[in-house]
């Protein structure tokens, strides 16, 4: 079992093939990052409001197949409480995230997705590496002049 990381990956399983717009399908591990606290079994949901923009309701929920993509999330998510990143399952199809591929970065290098369905929490990663505070000040820097110039999350 790897170090960072409190429970076995999980194989992957027949939810995670969900049709894509390019077609790409990934065998994972996933991972979200949140400030939310969760425990193995807990499911994140769509529903809930968006950490960027004007935070509107999300229509999806976001998962990724790297450990950079999630720790971004952990950093920048709403909240006041430490940053958390959790190995997760998807439980349907999920797609390539718009909002970071094509237009962005072609091919979704990121590996990041969303889905309408719930993700499950499988493990809690711990002894990961944030960023540095002067990175992290210029990506918030950043998502807050995008919001002051409306842009908002790609969300249907």
């Amino acid at each position: 079992m790897p170090d960072d990381v409190q429970a076995p990956v999980p194989a992957p399983s027949a939810a995670h093939g969900g049709a894509t717009p390019s077609d790409a399908i990934d065998p994972g591990p996933f991972f979200h990052g949140t400030k939310a606290d969760l425990a193995p079994g807990d499911v994140l949901e769509p529903g809930r409001r968006s950490n960027f923009g004007e935070r509107r309701t999300a229509n999806f929920v976001y998962l990724t197949a790297t450990l950079d993509a999630a720790t971004w999330g952990a950093e920048l998510a709403d909240g006041d409480g430490p940053g958390r990143i959790y190995l997760v399952e998807p439980t349907g199809p999920f797609e390539n995230d718009p909002n970071l591929t094509d237009m962005k970065f072609p091919g979704n290098p990121t590996r990041s997705y969303r889905t309408r369905h719930p993700l499950r929490v499988v493990a809690e990663v711990v002894d990961w590496a944030g960023h540095s505070p002067e990175v992290l000040q210029t990506m918030r820097d950043r998502v807050e002049d995008l919001r002051q110039l409306g842009v908002e999350a790609i969300n249907d």
